[in-house]
């Protein structure tokens, strides 16, 4: 059931004048209409106002089995609704299973799937199920999209109860700023709504139907930007309480009561956290309704992403460890096997065990043995007497030093910090550039700030490049003892250091060795022997996983001492 609620893209709802993500959905929980009357119901009810009707346009004769461009084997039919049909198939090529959405090429919205399915396809945001194909072939416009067998819909989630304060948190910073990307390339959902919101088995929230929904249902926006906004409040509303954000039911959800009006989630639901409540509600301001606590309504998700970067992070539950059961005392005794159990509530007395056997064998071995504890005792305390007083001699001749006038003191200074004067961004192995305007962030002995690395695919920078780093001007040529970077997030890091002869910073990355490394959030980077150098570099080799869900290295402090 997991994998069919993957593919069944939410295409079957309607929608009228009240806000998109007002209307409940009209297939069932797979996604496939319940039968042929509701799929050809009357085209007013399932456009939003004053879009184009779709037509009388018949849907081609599909089945199982069927092929597209040589490659795509249609497997099942999950949605058939107005003239278009959604299927799971098979990628014979790549040998991979795919979602495909299929219309006749003289559909009255088949030029538009294609230019948003395409569109979608150019943003290539891991965030969103990926659009892989969209071709216009033998009459027919087919839009071939990727297949998570591994996630499961919002709506599936939220059968079973609220979602925790954490998930919560998760879903809506990760929705809102995938959606803050899409609308900076101009891309707009329209059909945000819990069938188009997954969570994969490893915690990451994907979107779904990046404007193919709206343009599969003809849906359009005169604010696209708060339409999508309103729709994330109300996918928090709904995390938070269970309940829909409006008077229907909707997605399996039971509405508000009638009359009532929007109510902030702690209102509806004992427990719900506070931040994430006040969120939802300035996420839904709209249409009169005024956001709780007097804070400012957010219209667009860029105002969403800022004001979740405001909110105190929320972390993760402590995971719970089941204590072990109590030792439980056997009641079986020495000598009572085969005889009849004691009556309930006379006490038993306890019979004392034996003393043990007294010998003259036995009282030789315990002399002998306690003789040679005592011989090995003493020639250990001996042994340790005399490398102490060894060791304490070598440590005097070492620790002091005697001067012309008989005074001894100690021959090594203490450590110092050292100031850094100047830092560098250092990118060699990509553009020769990496946020240099914050570099000065690293080190501003201000731990809430940090220069941040661009947003990478994968944890080694997506296989672009072995790493980047800072490079640190000292001044003048010092002794290095120890240098700690703090991080946000765990990330890997090494120690580098130039030549102390070198006349001017190195801009080569072989001109660096090197001295120490390291991995996690406060990483202390101590050489295994003295550094003179006027330029260290703290190169990152591997990033961690941002709430966006992408990898990205942020240095927020880092101290030199001698």
């Amino acid at each position: 059931m997991a994998e069919r609620s993957t593919a069944a893209v939410d295409v079957a709802d309607t929608s009228g004048d009240q806000p998109l993500t007002a209307k409940a959905d009209q297939s069932t929980a797979d996604g496939v209409a319940k039968n042929r009357e509701r799929d050809t119901e009357d085209v007013e009810a399932q456009g939003s106002g004053g879009t184009e009707s779709p037509g009388k346009a018949s849907p081609p004769e599909l089945h199982s089995g069927h092929k597209l461009a040589r490659r795509y084997r249609l497997e099942e039919c999950v949605t058939r609704l107005d003239g278009f049909s959604s299927w799971r198939a098979v990628d014979e090529k790549l040998r991979r299973a795919v979602g495909v959405h299929i219309l006749p090429a003289d559909h009255a919205r088949a030029r538009s799937v294609l230019a948003a399915a395409r569109s979608s396809a150019l943003l290539g945001d891991p965030r969103f199920v990926q659009v892989l194909d969209a071709v216009e072939e033998n009459d027919l416009v087919y839009v071939v999209h990727e297949w998570l067998p591994d996630a499961t819909e919002l709506t599936t989630l939220l059968a079973s109860g609220p979602l925790e304060p954490y998930d919560c948190y998760q879903m809506v910073s990760q929705v809102a700023s995938a959606m803050a990307a899409a609308h900076r390339e101009g891309l707009a959902h329209l059909r945000l709504n819990p069938n188009a919101v997954l969570r994969t088995s490893s915690g990451q929230w994907r979107i779904r139907g990046l404007a193919v929904n709206a343009a599969l249902r003809g849906a359009s926006s005169d604010t696209p930007q708060r339409a999508d906004t309103e729709a994330i409040g109300a996918l928090l509303y709904a995390a938070l309480t269970q309940r829909w954000p409006y008077e229907n039911d909707a997605y399996g959800l039971a509405g508000l009561p009638k009359d009532v009006g929007l109510i902030a989630p702690d209102q509806v639901r004992a427990g719900v956290h506070r931040g994430l409540s006040e969120l939802s509600m300035r996420a839904l301001a709209n249409d009169g309704a005024t956001a709780s606590r007097h804070e400012s309504a957010c219209t667009t998700p860029e105002e969403l992403v800022k004001a979740i970067g405001e909110m105190p992070r929320i972390r993760p539950p402590e995971p719970a460890f089941t204590a072990p059961p109590e030792y439980q005392r056997t009641t079986y005794q020495q000598g009572t096997y085969g005889r009849p159990a004691p009556h309930p509530g006379v006490t038993q007395p306890v019979v004392p065990p034996p003393p043990p056997l007294q010998s003259r064998t036995g009282r030789a071995l315990k002399w002998a043995v306690s003789a040679l504890l005592i011989a090995a005792l003493g020639l250990g305390s001996w042994q340790l007497a005399d490398a102490l007083m060894d060791r304490g001699g070598k440590s005097d001749e070492n620790q002091t030093q005697t001067t012309d006038d008989g005074d001894k003191g100690p021959t090594k200074a203490a450590s110092k910090p050292i100031t850094i004067t100047k830092g560098y961004d250092f990118d060699p192995f990509g553009d020769g550039s990496e946020k240099p305007a914050d570099i000065k962030k690293a080190f501003d002995n201000d731990p809430s700030s940090y220069w941040q690395t661009d947003y990478y695919q994968g944890a080694e920078f997506g296989n672009l490049k072995p790493g980047l780093g800072i490079i640190l001007d000292l001044g003048k040529v010092q002794d290095v003892g120890r240098v700690t970077v703090t991080f946000v997030g765990n990330t890997s890091v090494e120690l580098r250091a130039a030549s102390s002869d070198v006349a001017s910073r190195p801009t080569t990355f072989d001109a660096y060795s090197k001295v120490a490394s390291g991995s996690g959030t406060g990483v202390p980077l101590t050489p295994d022997k003295a550094v003179k150098t006027r330029y260290l570099l703290v190169w990152l080799t591997k990033l961690p996983l941002t709430n966006e869900g992408t990898y990205r290295g942020r240095v927020a402090d880092i101290k030199i001492a001698s």
